[in-house]
This record gives structure tokens, sequence and C-alpha cells, in this order.
């Protein structure tokens, strides 16, 4: 018991997004994903989305391809670590000196 968008009520919760606020502010990394490695873009189905399941922010989208709200990321790199081919790299965040 316990999965995300089943329609259950269970004892876990999720996070929604910016529950912490826009934290892409203060990022010095930010997730870049390669749609031509990732399994769910070329397969175009549903399948795998690590990354959504393990994003701490709730970031990550569950579409095809998926996408990144980057004005919440806050770059943590998770997604990059549990992406089993590697389509998701960390890339320097480029700022704007104002």
């Amino acid at each position: 018991m316990g999965t995300r968008d089943c329609n259950h009520i269970c004892d876990e919760s999720s996070p929604g997004i910016g529950e912490a606020g826009r934290t892409g502010e203060w990022r010095t990394h930010l997730p870049v994903i390669d749609d031509k490695r990732c399994t769910a873009s070329k397969l175009n189905k549903p399948t795998c989305f690590l990354c959504w399941l393990y994003c701490p922010e709730a970031v990550m989208t569950r579409s095809i391809p998926p996408s990144i709200d980057l004005e919440y990321c806050k770059g943590c790199g998770i997604c990059a670590q549990v992406c089993p081919v590697q389509a998701i790299t960390m890339a320097p965040e480029e700022k704007k000196l104002g």
C-alpha cells in the first residue's frame, strides 16, 4: 500500500511542488535530460520514471518525455543518480550577474 497517484488512502505522504519554496535560485547544478537515452522517451511508453519516484521535491513529471520544473528543483542530483541509463546529467548552473 502506498504508491503515488493510486487514489487510495494510505499512511504515506508525498511532497507537493513548491512546498519548500522556490529553490532554483540558489542551485549550483541543474539536471539535464537526454531524451535519446531516456527509456520512456525511446519506447514512447510510460516506463521507468525512477527520476519521478525519487525526486524529493516532486518536480519531475511522469510524462513522455519527462520534464523538470527548474523553478523548484534544488539540484540535488538524485534523479541523475537513480537513472539506470544515465539519461540525466548534472550541468553547472549559469547565473546571470545582475
